[in-house]
């Protein structure tokens, strides 16, 4: 055996079996351990041994030797023996600290703020401006949020658009960008432009004025603003009800079913709808022409029975012309036509005129149709004297013309009826 490795505990017990002797073979041994040291000095042992026979002989032998036994001599364990002792993760036996094993006897993590040689790119105990968290450097798309490197995001990818752009820039409403949901974003809080500080663009209806395009908006129709974001108009063909329209069709007729005023068309609005009124005097009294549900006011007799004057030489523009007179003339009701004109002048003419010495002119206004037929005085024209003669009549207004209830001159010749344009 070579002794100079023995364990110091089996060293000790040869010793013990050395000091004992044997009784039947009348043999005796004695050992003595003639010195010791520590073992990190070495040790030497040496042993006396005699005989039966009286022979002695002395045999020493010297065992040297290192070991790391703590329990014999009271020294602490050492991290970086190379054993893994009690309260060590590791021990490689080296003070290294880019292997997997730190020169305190810590297994190496990220984090720790030593890089990981084969394992980390960087550890600087932590995120910063040029390392990430999981000991990578920072790089915009792989995922890490690292804000120390001036990332405000990152979705993994180098793509804008996605609501994180290419450089890692948060995508929002307002960076001129327009990612996500949002239509449109020009950078700008304008809502009188294209798009607005909601990216979304602009539209009718939105309650922003879009400069240029819009004249309103008032996110719907309003006394002030229509539908369509022009302002209100009537004629224009919308119809705005909060702006007091009852229609409109786009056209200044009032014969349709909607006035030029945007109201519905109705009897008594003094307008003529066309299909559905025969009349509309503006009114809804009967009897004068038109009738209250904008019928024709049946014409009186006198209106539909009637003789007529229509010779020219009875007009007021006929001068010096042959002499003629109303006697005899037969007593009814006549109506002026043709050359002699629509009615009976009101005024008098000049002497010598309508194709007689004394023209007859009446002597009053004509009547509407409310006032029916009234009586009038015919004054014939004559020597100075714009009513030398007279002769009574009644005249009556049939809405389109006028009728004259007229008599023979009774007073003589010569005189006649004057009829004008």
């Amino acid at each position: 055996m070579d002794f100079r490795r023995a364990p110091l505990q089996l060293l000790c017990a040869l010793a013990l079996i050395a000091a004992c002797g044997d009784d039947s073979s009348g043999t005796s041994f004695t050992s003595t351990a003639a010195s010791m040291t520590s073992p990190t000095s070495g040790f030497s042992t040496s042993s006396t041994s005699s005989t039966s026979g009286g022979t002695e002989g002395e045999t020493t032998e010297a065992i040297t030797g290192s070991t790391t036994d703590p329990g014999s001599t009271g020294a602490a364990p050492v991290c970086g023996d190379g054993a893994v002792d009690p309260g060590e993760e590791c021990d490689d036996g080296n003070a290294e600290n880019t292997d997997e094993c730190l020169d305190s006897c810590v297994l190496a993590t990220c984090g720790d703020g030593l890089v990981w040689a084969g394992t980390e790119e960087c550890d600087e105990g932590g995120r910063s401006a040029t390392c990430d968290d999981d000991c990578t450097l920072p790089v915009c798309g792989d995922g890490v949020v690292n804000a120390s490197a001036g990332e405000a995001c990152d979705d993994g990818n180098n793509v804008s658009g996605d609501g994180c752009s290419d450089v890692c820039a948060s995508e929002s409403c307002g960076d001129g960008v327009a990612a996500g949901g949002e239509e449109c974003d020009d950078g700008n809080d304008d809502n009188t432009d294209a798009c607005t500080d909601m990216c979304l663009n602009a539209s009718c209806g939105d309650g922003y004025v879009w400069a240029g395009t819009e004249a309103c908006d008032d996110k719907g129709e309003s006394a002030t603003c229509d539908d369509d974001c022009t302002a209100v108009e009537c004629g224009d063909g919308v119809h705005n009800m909060s702006a007091g329209e009852a229609c409109d069709d786009g056209n200044a007729d009032d014969t349709d079913d909607c006035t030029s005023a945007c109201l519905a068309a109705a009897c008594g609005d003094g307008f003529v709808w066309a299909g559905n009124e025969e009349c509309d005097d503006g009114n809804n009294t009967n009897g004068d022409g038109c009738e209250n549900d904008c019928k024709i006011t049946p014409l009186p007799p006198e209106c539909i029975n009637y003789a007529t004057l229509s010779d020219a030489f009875r007009n007021v523009n006929n001068a010096n012309g042959p002499v003629g007179c109303d006697n005899p003339f037969t007593t009814q009701w006549y109506r002026f036509t043709g050359g002699a004109g629509t009615q009976m002048p009101t005024t008098a003419p000049p002497t010598s005129r309508c194709g007689t010495h004394a023209p007859g002119w009446m002597n009053g206004a004509h009547p509407t149709v409310q006032q029916g037929a009234v009586a009038r005085t015919i004054c014939f024209n004559w020597s100075g004297n714009t009513c030398n003669w007279s002769e009574p009549a009644m005249v009556r207004n049939c809405g389109d013309f006028y009728v004259y209830y007229l008599k023979n001159v009774s007073w003589g010749c010569n005189g006649r009826y004057c009829g004008s344009n």
